[in-house]
């Protein structure tokens, strides 16, 4: 299927992130996970996301409408990077945090997750955070060009087994294009999928911590 794909709204402050009861997921994970080039490869466009070898590229909330589908992916600034002021890390939390708290039409976070690397620190907290307040998670494990077939299939079992059975992991590579098909159809799921009735955590401070947060 042929998609358009069309960035409508960059959002840097938390004045700009309007509600909206209109469907969206969002793409969250690590600075330098290949979130960039990731949904370049979705979109088939070279440039539509910043690519960069310096982590921390993304510092807003980019919205790209998705059609056919009739929805929106979201593009959450990178995490767990030091090399920005504290300022700038509390503050990408706080976007961050209301994104997630305020938004009724978030049908689920696309966790993206570099294939090479063990479960980090700052991926398992935003997994507690979000099966807290009862968000979908759609794991996703990206570079698995970079590994062989046995290694990405033992990663895809950690994690797994992590989010308790809940989910098997996709293998994703920008390089190759494997996964771009099966991701577009969970994609796809998901956002057509009638969002789950739970309670919001009563104090989401995790993702404005600047200690775990970053661009």
């Amino acid at each position: 299927m042929n998609r358009t794909f069309e960035l409508v709204k960059t959002a840097y402050e938390l004045s700009q992130l309007t509600p909206t009861g209109e469907p969206q997921v969002a793409m969250a994970g690590r600075s330098n996970v290949g979130k960039s080039s990731l949904i370049n490869c979705l979109a088939q466009r070279k440039g539509l996301a910043k690519t960069s070898s310096t982590p921390g590229k993304t510092q807003s909330v980019n919205f790209f409408q998705i059609n056919p589908g009739g929805y929106t992916l979201v593009d959450l600034p990178g995490y767990g990077y030091a090399r920005r002021s504290q300022a700038e890390r509390a503050k990408w939390g706080q976007l961050i945090e209301h994104f997630l708290t305020k938004n009724s039409g978030l049908k689920a976070v696309a966790l993206l997750i570099d294939v090479r690397v063990p479960p980090q620190k700052s991926d398992l907290e935003l997994v507690a955070w979000l099966r807290h307040a009862g968000i979908r998670i759609l794991p996703v494990l990206t570079k698995c060009d970079k590994v062989n077939q046995r290694e990405a299939s033992a990663r895809q079992r950690e994690w797994r087994d992590l989010l308790g059975g809940a989910a098997t992991p996709i293998c994703f590579s920008s390089v190759t294009g494997q996964g771009r098909e099966t991701l577009w159809k969970a994609l796809d799921a998901l956002a057509a999928q009638t969002p789950v009735e739970t309670e919001r955590p009563d104090e989401p401070t995790d993702l404005a911590n600047p200690a775990n947060t970053a661009s």
